[in-house]
Parts: structure tokens; C-alpha cells; sequence
């Protein structure tokens, strides 16, 4: 009978080191790996056949839950059924889970015994092995395996599955730390990236647009930018990764705004200042939110899975939100996501401030501007004045300034000056040098002595800016104009009959620079002659060289014979001017008439 017995015993004892060479074999394999579903596939659509099993599941758990990650032999009822499930659920998985050890539950009366809620599954009437995926002093998940009724291991076996769990807890700590460096790499970029475009512009809406967009797929389905302004949610940016549902978010939010009081979203965070994590959106809570059946099939359309608010904090002071929407099943928000996004709204929010602030002054600076420049200048009997300014394209306030002065003597005082620089500085420099010009003309308009003058005062209490200015003094009685310039570019002179010539003469250092007597020269100007002075705004040009510019406004200045003042000067800047230029342009015209 013990011979009989001898061929059974060496065919299971073939069959076991089949066994453990094709685990071992499925262990080597778990080592190339590059992903977690491909270690729980290579795991379990192997090892169930290699020890018998009829069912292989890899398990792992994702902070309150547990999720199978992949499985072989479950039905498609307890596939739904033990897809994700919480770890604080009483199972043998989560016992191992916690423990680190193995668990091994062998049939009904043991599981009744052990797991008392579990009775009256399909399951419980076999053996259930459970192995822990540890990873140095904790476990990350289980390898289970399920067998029909009783099935005792073979404690090589045994040995073998536990090298498996360990190869696999390896792999899959491998491949998570490489998606983390990854993903930290990715991020480090992105911030560097949304950085640079929330610097590179003072335009709120492009700059907010932009990093919406740059948030999009990468981290988010859908972003949202949201600031508090008058007690409402201004919605800055949207952007989405279709773009056919842009419209329907914009929709959502303009349709169905959130009340101030509300318990969740921007609202919240920005009463709270602290961010709001929601791992998954339900539908339940889709319909507890909606304010009307159309609100919610709009929520519904939208497809939300998982989403995030972060606060948008400046100087201690909450402006609003940032949200963060997924609309994919496997990409669901956690606590390092928030972290990653308050990096961002951090960012965010200084650019938002900034361009803010930015916005006031320059609505200041322009109340400033539009305060000091003349609306209109006033000639005398003898001569005509025109002009016409452009402001910046980029920033609409610049340093160019000009005026004309008719004196009570018939004389005429004209100028024309740029402060280098803009701004709310640029536009008060300007408003002061106009105002300080115009008071010295008034007592003595002699162009060398109001130029001295200048001079000594912006030496001791100019402002830091560099100042040019052409000042100009006409004298009917002689046909003369006198001119004295301090470091700006010449004015043209348009003679009857003759071509348009730049004047040529002393050319001084702008004012303040040096103190001492100014020279002054004397500009013939007949009847019918015109004096063109312009600001540099008007020539300059940042593909080319300033003497293509004048020659451009030679042309431009011989197209003015026969036109009236007015319409010489208007058109002189509509055709000159560099709409992507960011200087501003003046032009003041004197004509002799007679």
C-alpha cells in the first residue's frame, strides 16, 4: 500500500515545486513592474492558479477606506460589493491590514465565530488567506486569496506568498515614490510656471484667465477664480476641459449664485479663511445644494466627482476663492492637493492684490492727468496753437506734458516736456513741472531765464525723474520765435513752399542736471510757417532707429501744408503713432498767421 502511495506523494511533490517556481517566477515578475495596476494584475491573474486558489484579490488602503485594486474569480455581485469598503469596517482584510500579520479564516463556523457580520455571505463557507503588503514597520494593503472549503497550505507555500506580499509591497512602494517625485517635479513646475504669468501682466482678467487655464488638465477638470467685491462673488476666470461646458459653468454660477450664509463653497472658505476638501461629490448632495430642478440637472451635467476650495488670503485679509473640480472617476482631491493648491492661491492672491492696487492708482494717476493737461490751448491775434496727446497703450498715464501761455504783451509762450517714467510719480512730476513753468513765464518769459530758473530749482528739489523741455517764446512783432531746450528732441518747422526741416541748435542737458546760464536761439517764423514740437513717444520706435522715425515724421509734417492747424496736428499723430508702443505721444503745433 506505501507503493501505491509513493507516486501520489512525488506528483504532489511535483506539483508543489511547480507551485512555488511559478510563484517565484510571478515574484521576479512584480519587480519590472511600472505601475500599481499592473503589480495587482501580474499578481493575481497568476498566483490564484499557482497554489489553487479560487479567487485572488490585491487590496490596498487609501487612508478611511479600502480598495481592491484588482482581482480574479470574484462574481460581478461581489466585485461591486467589495470594491472599496471602509478600513474601519470589522473584515479579515482590514484585521490584516492593522495587524501586519497573517489572517487565515476556515469555513462557516469560523468566520460565524470571528466575523459575526459577515455571516450569510456567499463567501464565507471556504478558506480565506489574507497576507499583509508591508513596508517596513506598516502595511499598506493585503494579497487575498479564497478557497473552496477547507484548504490547508503547504507551509513552503506559505513562506513563498509571504516573499510575493513583500516583492509586491516593494513594487508598489517603488512606483508611489516615483509618482510622487513625479508629481511633486510636475507641481514645482506648474507653480514656477503660474508665477511667472501672474507677473508678467497687471491685467487682472488675462492673468487670472491664464492660470485657470494653466490648471487645466493637468490638475484640475475645472477650475474657478473667485474674489469678494460689494458683498458678492465676482467670478474672475473659468476654464474647463471641455470647452463647450465653460458656457455652462459660467451659466451656473451667474444663474444660481450662492448665498452669503451658505454652509459650503467659496462663501464658506471665505468666512472661515480655512479650505474645503470634498473627496467625492454625490448626488445627494448635488440635489441638498440645488436651488431648483434646473440648477441641479445643470450640476448634474457638469459631471462632478471631487472637488477643492482654497482661500485666497492677502495680508491676513480673505478676497475670495479658488476651486478645483474633478469630473474624472479616478482622480478624487486629498489633503495634498489642498496643500498644492493653497501654494498656488498664495500666489494668486498677492497678483490679484497687486493688480488691484495697481488699478486704483492708475485711476488715480489718470484723474491726475486729465486734472492738469489742458482740454484745449489758446493762441494770441498773431499765432495759432494746436495739440493732441495719446496716453500709453500699456499703462494709460505717462509723464508727457505741454501748454501754451498767452501774455498779456502779445507775446506767446509755448512748451512742451516729458518726465521719464509713468504712473501716479510721472503724473504728479508732470503736474508740477506745468504748473512751475507756466508761474516763472508769467514773471519773466525769457526762455534762457525760465530755463535757469528750472534748473536751480530741480537741482535742490526736483523729483527723481529726469525732465526734458523745449520752451519756446514767440514775438509777433519780429517773426521770431525764441527757443531754449533742455534735452528733448527738436522741433520740425513747416515754411511755405519749402520741404519740413528739424531745427538745429543748442541742445542743453534735460533740467536740473546742470546749473548755470541756458542758451537760447531765434526760430524765424513767418505768415503761413508752423512749428512742430512733439515727445519722443512720437519717433521712437523699438525695431529701428530714431532716424527713420524722424524721417517718417518729415513726410508726415510736409503732409500738413494746406490743412488747417487742428486737423495737420490730429492727423500728424493718427499716422505716426506705434499703437504697440508703451510711451505716451504730445504734439503742439505753432502757426504764425498774417
Amino acid at each position: 500500500m506505501a507503493r501505491m502511495d509513493q507516486p501520489s506523494a512525488a506528483l504532489d511533490a511535483l506539483a508543489r515545486i511547480e507551485a512555488l517556481t511559478r510563484l517565484a517566477r510571478v515574484t521576479a515578475e512584480v519587480g519590472t513592474a511600472d505601475t500599481v495596476a499592473a503589480v495587482a494584475e501580474i499578481v493575481t491573474s497568476h498566483v490564484a492558479e499557482a497554489v489553487g486558489a479560487t479567487v485572488a484579490a490585491l487590496a490596498l488602503r487609501e487612508q478611511d477606506e479600502v480598495r481592491v485594486v484588482a482581482a480574479c474569480g470574484l462574481s460581478a455581485k461581489d466585485a461591486a460589493r467589495w470594491q472599496t469598503f471602509p478600513f474601519a469596517a470589522p473584515t479579515p482584510v482590514n484585521d490584516c491590514i492593522r495587524s501586519g500579520a497573517r489572517i487565515v479564516v476556515t469555513g462557516a463556523a469560523d468566520f460565524a465565530a470571528r466575523y459575526p457580520e459577515l455571516t450569510g455571505s456567499d463567501d464565507i463557507d471556504r478558506t480565506l488567506v489574507t497576507i499583509p503588503l508591508r513596508v517596513t514597520s506598516r502595511s499598506i494593503g493585503a494579497l487575498v486569496l479564497s478557497f473552496e472549503e477547507s484548504h490547508p497550505l503547504d507551509p513552503a507555500e506559505l513562506d513563498v506568498l509571504e516573499i510575493l506580499a513583500g516583492s509586491c509591497a516593494q513594487a508598489i512602494q517603488r512606483i508611489e515614490a516615483s509618482a510622487v517625485a513625479a508629481r511633486q517635479t510636475a507641481r514645482l513646475a506648474f507653480l514656477a510656471e503660474a508665477s511667472i504669468e501672474l507677473a508678467s501682466s497687471l491685467d487682472l482678467a488675462v492673468t487670472t484667465a491664464r492660470v485657470a487655464q494653466l490648471a487645466v488638465p493637468s490638475f484640475a477638470d475645472w477650475c474657478a477664480i473667485d474674489v469678494v467685491r460689494d458683498g458678492r462673488i465676482h467670478r474672475l476666470a473659468v476654464a474647463h476641459v471641455d470647452p463647450a461646458k465653460v458656457e455652462l459653468a459660467v451659466r451656473l454660477h451667474e444663474r444660481w449664485p450662492p448665498a452669503p450664509s451658505s454652509d459650503a463653497g467659496v462663501w464658506r472658505v471665505v468666512r472661515t479663511g480655512q479650505s474645503e476638501l470634498v473627496r467625492e461629490v454625490t448626488d445627494d448632495m448635488l440635489a441638498a445644494a440645488a436651488q431648483d430642478e434646473e440648477h441641479l440637472q445643470v450640476a448634474r451635467e457638469l459631471q462632478l466627482r471631487s472637488a477643492l476650495v482654497v482661500p485666497l488670503v492677502v495680508r491676513d485679509r480673505v478676497i475670495g476663492g479658488l476651486t478645483w473640480v474633478s469630473t474624472d472617476e479616478e482622480r478624487r482631491y486629498d489633503e495634498d492637493d489642498v496643500q498644492f493648491a493653497e501654494h498656488l492661491a498664495r500666489r494668486a492672491a498677492t497678483a490679484i492684490d497687486n493688480s488691484e492696487l495697481h488699478s486704483q492708482t492708475l485711476e488715480a494717476a489718470v484723474r491726475l492727468q486729465r486734472a492738469v493737461l489742458p482740454e484745449r490751448v489758446t493762441g494770441t491775434a498773431a499765432f495759432e496753437v494746436a495739440h493732441d496727446y495719446h496716453p500709453s497703450g500699456r499703462t494709460a498715464v505717462g509723464g508727457d506734458f505741454y501748454d501754451a501761455l498767452p501774455l498779456e504783451d502779445g507775446r506767446l509762450a509755448v512748451f512742451i516736456g516729458d518726465v521719464m517714467g509713468r504712473g501716479v510719480s510721472a503724473a504728479a512730476a508732470m503736474a508740477m513741472m506745468r504748473a512751475t513753468v507756466r508761474a516763472f513765464a508769467s514773471v519773466d518769459p525769457t526762455p534762457s531765464v525760465v530755463m535757469s530758473k528750472l534748473d536751480v530749482m530741480l537741482s535742490r528739489h526736483g523729483p527723481e525723474q529726469l525732465v526734458t523741455l523745449l520752451y519756446a517764446l514767440a514775438e509777433p512783432g519780429e517773426d521770431t520765435v525764441w527757443v531754449a531746450n533742455a534735452g528733448h528732441p527738436p522741433p520740425m518747422v513747416l515754411r511755405r513752399g519749402r520741404p519740413a526741416e528739424q531745427l538745429a541748435f543748442a541742445d542743453g542737458p534735460p533740467l536740473g542736471v546742470a546749473v548755470g546760464v541756458r542758451e537760447q536761439t531765434a526760430v524765424p517764423l513767418h505768415p503761413g510757417d508752423t512749428l512742430v514740437t512733439f515727445t519722443d513717444g512720437l519717433v521712437e520706435r523699438r525695431d529701428e532707429g530714431i532716424d527713420a522715425g524722424l524721417e517718417r515724421l518729415r513726410h508726415a509734417v510736409d503732409a500738413m501744408a494746406g490743412l488747417s492747424l487742428d486737423a495737420g496736428v490730429g492727423g500728424l499723430v493718427r499716422s505716426l503713432r506705434d499703437e504697440r508702443s508703451d510711451d505716451d505721444v504730445a504734439v503742439l503745433g505753432l502757426r504764425r498767421l498774417g
